[in-house]
């Protein structure tokens, strides 16, 4: 699952007794016009008041592992409350892949159903559609992903498999479609071009990891693109899309037998290969930097930051609690309560923590006025120090550590955000009882190993500030 996907899930199980508050307040407001019956009714739910003290739910996650024979790493997880099966296929081929032509990993992710030696993309369109298979591709900055959900019956599986395989397997990447698919990709450059977001998250990743792949962005640019021809992207595809390469997840109302037949299937129809090298260490941020790009708009975008954590790093945990009380908890995190509550300088200010192959991104972000954008950086700045100097306070991690945990069962609640974790697990080397250890890893966290943990990993003495609006604040 994506990073996105994740924020969402657990955005809305806060918001959900948010709302209800503010339901019950408007219910008891003096002078409101309020119509008799059930809506009434919620004013004497005592109950309500007792769901904070409610113990979290504890589901077992049964995570199977094993290596098909050419090489592929499989996760499963059975779960036979619902007749689906989700596939998901996390290939090591992100933007990190590139190798100096930006795009190239993007666009060949995207044109894996537009045709195959056997079939062209009409063909592959009504067969997922034939039985009701939803078929789907990413391309991020360290993985591609391609997924497969269909009814877990043979009689719909097994020929949305068949094509599915073929699909990943043996892309033929026809001139035709490539010529649409750049096109396509030009358009899509042209409209980041005009968006101040959008440049100053380039300006950002470029300022962060300098020559390191993840400098580029995933979507390349205008010029990169221009120089990517049909055989880079049947080169690209030979090279990574190959199953020593691939981490495959399925969840669903299978046995043990039939997923391994069916993890079979898919990776006997690639090549073995080799997987892609390591990447590169990230090159320490050892001393602040500004830039800027001046953009006639009335905001300012301003993201300062510096490179965070890996996947697996010991200090996650403390890190993620801590973050939430910064920036990431929504309307009670520190920086939402400082910028916009109480000085009114912005809708939303917001901090993150991105985990990845080698050191992906701590970062703070808003928007702003820009005759403000020097005082809210000042604001920022002092922020942050106190919060790294100072640590959170016991209250502020208890409250963190509720919000996180209380929004954990939604975001494993359903086959296709499981498998989003399974990706993960697998690709990234995580612990194969990640899941049934999360809550309690939170749970575990103290306001002294957030202040520890952040005074390790960022120094706000030594941050990237990036500006794009009317001139350098």
């Amino acid at each position: 699952m994506n990073r996105h996907s994740l924020v969402s899930l657990r955005f809305a199980a806060r918001l959900l007794p948010g709302l209800l508050a503010c339901g019950l307040a408007l219910a008891g407001h003096e002078g409101a016009s309020v119509a008799p019956g059930p809506v009434t009714a919620l004013e004497r739910l005592e109950s309500l008041r007792e769901l904070p003290a409610t113990p979290q739910s504890r589901r077992s996650f049964d995570v199977q592992h094993w290596i098909t024979a050419n090489g592929a790493r499989v996760l499963f997880v059975e779960a036979a409350e619902l007749p689906m099966l989700d596939v998901r296929l996390v290939f090591d081929a992100g933007g990190a892949r590139d190798d100096g032509l930006g795009g190239l990993a993007s666009v060949a992710n995207r044109m894996l159903d537009d045709g195959t030696a056997t079939r062209d993309a009409s063909m592959i369109a009504r067969g997922f559609e034939s039985v009701g298979a939803q078929y789907g591709a990413s391309a991020h900055r360290d993985m591609a992903v391609v997924e497969l959900r269909v009814l877990s019956e043979a009689a719909f599986r097994d020929p949305a498999l068949e094509v599915f395989t073929d699909v990943v397997a043996h892309a033929a990447y026809p001139e035709d479609a490539y010529a649409r698919a750049r096109k396509s990709s030009e358009i899509g450059q042209r409209q980041q071009e005009q968006s101040p977001a959008a440049i100053a998250s380039r300006l950002f990743y470029q300022g962060l990891y300098g020559d390191h792949p993840y400098a580029h962005p995933p979507t390349g640019t205008r010029e990169s693109l221009a120089q990517i021809k049909r055989e880079h992207l049947i080169a690209f595809h030979q090279r990574y899309y190959v199953a020593r390469n691939l981490t495959l997840a399925l969840v669903g109302a299978l046995s043990r037998a039939e997923a391994e037949a069916i993890a079979e299937r898919i990776s006997a129809a690639l090549p073995a290969g080799e997987p892609a090298p390591a990447l590169p260490e990230v090159r320490k941020f050892d001393k602040a930097r500004h830039l800027y790009r001046t953009f006639p708009s009335a905001q300012t975008h301003i993201l300062m930051g510096a490179p965070g954590i890996r996947y697996g790093e010991p200090d996650y945990f403390a890190l993620m609690v801590g973050n939430e009380i910064l920036g990431g908890g929504g309307f009670t995190s520190r920086l939402m309560d400082e910028l916009r509550q109480r000085r009114g300088m912005t809708y939303g200010a917001y901090s993150s923590l991105q985990q990845m192959r080698v050191q992906g991104p701590f970062q703070i972000s808003l928007s702003t006025r820009s005759d403000q954008a020097a005082e809210a950086l000042k604001v920022i700045r002092a922020l942050l120090g106190e919060f790294v100097s100072r640590g959170p306070s016991p209250e502020e991690v208890r409250a963190a550590k509720a919000n996180i945990m209380g929004g954990f069962p939604l975001s494993t609640a359903s086959n296709s955000s499981i498998i989003g974790f399974l990706g993960a697990i697998g690709f990234y080397g995580l612990p194969l009882d990640y899941l049934d250890t999360y809550l309690a890893r939170v749970e575990a966290v103290t306001a002294n190993e957030v202040r520890a943990a952040f005074q390790r990993h960022v120094r706000p003495d030594r941050l990237l500030v990036v500006t794009v609006g009317q001139g350098k604040p």
